[in-house]
């Protein structure tokens, strides 16, 4: 096991880059190694990490095929819909409830 060079938070050199920044840059890992890793201290916890990772060996992101497309379309209706009542809303309804508020409120729930 090799160990990865350690940067303080945002003192990380030019060409490395964290998941979320290579995801705004149109990119993916691609299966490389890590390169180096930045920590963010805390005062009563462990310090925040975020694995980086060469911008230059990074592949572009494959795109969305139809049945993805379609998979995530059920999803989200699947999230919208009420198991309750069978109404399909705008938004999507509290995991907590797990039904409307309609029908939470009807069964006198809290």
């Amino acid at each position: 096991m090799t160990t990865v060079p350690v940067y303080r938070w945002r003192l990380a050199p030019e060409g490395l880059a964290t998941r979320r920044q290579l995801r705004a840059l149109g990119l993916r890992p691609g299966g490389q190694e890590v390169a180096a890793q930045m920590e963010r201290p805390r005062r009563r916890r462990g310090p925040l990490v975020a694995y980086l990772y060469r911008v230059e060996l990074a592949k572009p992101v494959r795109p969305m095929t139809s049945r993805k497309w379609g998979a995530l379309a059920l999803a989200m209706l699947a999230r919208r819909t009420c198991p309750v009542c069978s109404v399909t809303y705008d938004y999507c309804l509290p995991t907590s409830l797990g039904m409307c508020l309609t029908c939470n409120d009807s069964q006198g729930r809290d």
